[in-house]
């Protein structure tokens, strides 16, 4: 598990492809301090599991599902990458409960100066992610925790503070380049909750409702 506070912006040192799978090697130096084989590493919000490593690189296998779900494909040698470690228990949780699996991709519509803050507005490929994306509720945009603050048909809007942008490589993005989206896992499990069918022969349905949840505090 992750908080979506990026540690290092990392650079793509290595990439190999066959199929719909990939090989790759990270180049970095502060996560891979303590790391282990079989650690998991956030690569753009994915959760990646170390192979291999050395003082100043990691090395992580991806798989068709990943490929396929994420923007990680579009990586190229040289490009930057957010990376973070998985959360240690007792840390200070600064961001908010990210898995490092992604829900799917958007695309940055605009890029706009606000002040001291930057906003992005990102198109959602699979608008259906939206039913669980809410104004002031947590957002994960390529690892990083953030907080909408617009949501429109297809749109979601999210707004950045010069820190932030200048600490991940989210500031090397503009309108049309793609970003990976997990959305805040507690809403996709209420929502499976309360729209889960069970198989005619499985027990009697769960008596979980909109209306239970309502009164008794929960929404």
């Amino acid at each position: 598990m992750f908080t979506g506070l990026v540690e290092e912006v990392g650079k793509m040192k290595g990439i190999t492809k066959q199929g719909e799978a990939m090989h790759i090697i990270v180049g970095a130096t502060h996560v891979t301090e303590g790391v282990m084989l079989g650690d998991s590493i956030s690569v753009n919000g994915v959760c990646l599991t170390v192979t291999s490593f050395d003082r100043a690189s990691f090395a992580a296998d991806i798989m068709p599902e990943t490929y396929r779900k994420s923007s990680l494909h579009e990586l190229r040698p040289g490009d930057q990458v957010n990376l973070e470690r998985a959360m240690q228990a007792g840390a200070r949780f600064g961001g908010h409960i990210v898995q490092g699996h992604v829900d799917g991709t958007g695309q940055i519509v605009t890029r706009e100066t606000d002040a001291n803050s930057v906003v992005y507005t990102i198109q959602i490929n699979d608008s259906d992610l939206l039913r669980y994306v809410i104004p002031k509720g947590s957002i994960t945009i390529d690892g990083i925790s953030l907080t909408v603050i617009d949501t429109s048909a297809n749109t979601l809007s999210v707004s950045i503070i010069p820190h932030t942008l200048s600490q991940t490589a989210l500031q090397y993005k503009h309108a049309g380049d793609n970003v990976n989206i997990e959305c805040d896992v507690i809403g996709k499990y209420v929502d499976h909750l309360l729209h889960y069918k069970q198989p005619e022969s499985a027990a009697p349905k769960s008596k979980l409702t909109t209306a239970f949840l309502m009164e008794n505090g929960f929404l």
